[in-house]
């Protein structure tokens, strides 16, 4: 017998009503840098087919196996702005690739942004590199709030319920 994952839990409704209130209340608060973060499949990078179809005398290869070059997209949105910036490492995803790429996107923010901030709120998916449980992940969330001096706030979506992150809906098809 075969068991598959619930999709909704009971807590669903008052995880998202709870996300919902938090956001509300720092979008009235200035000093709340408002961010959503998620990172996307690893891609493969070659002259591979993907079963489209194509104009032109196209040459591809008929399969991926063996790919040397992969790549994995890690994308941040600015809430307010709607700025998005997309990092590609050639790591897997792992804890520590998402926090090298947020404390990269930091330290690219103008200075004045950065002054003017006292709170990062950070939406994230629940996935097993970002989870709350996650100890690798918590604690470079950790390390990196004290290294910057400001506060963290991680906003966590129900679990398989990402893909209701408005922004990271709008910006899917650009990764």
């Amino acid at each position: 017998m075969l068991f598959r994952s619930v999709k909704k839990v009971p807590q669903t409704d008052a995880i998202f009503d709870n996300l919902h209130a938090k956001d509300e209340l720092s979008r009235a608060d200035a000093s709340v840098k408002r961010l959503s973060i998620d990172c996307k499949a690893t891609v493969n990078i070659g002259d591979f087919s993907r079963g489209g179809c194509t104009r032109g005398d196209n040459q591809a290869l008929d399969h991926d196996l063996g790919c040397q070059e992969k790549y994995t997209p890690f994308g941040v949105v600015d809430e307010e702005s709607g700025q998005l910036q997309i990092l590609f490492g050639n790591s897997a995803k792992t804890s520590d690739f998402i926090a090298d790429g947020l404390e990269y996107f930091w330290e690219h923010l103008p200075l004045a942004e950065r002054q003017a901030c006292s709170t990062l709120q950070i939406k994230v998916d629940n996935g097993p590199e970002s989870s709350g449980r996650r100890t690798q992940f918590l604690k470079r969330m950790v390390d990196f709030a004290d290294r910057i001096g400001k506060s963290i706030q991680l906003l966590y979506y129900p679990p398989y319920h990402s893909k209701y992150n408005p922004r990271s809906e709008e910006h899917t098809s650009e990764l």
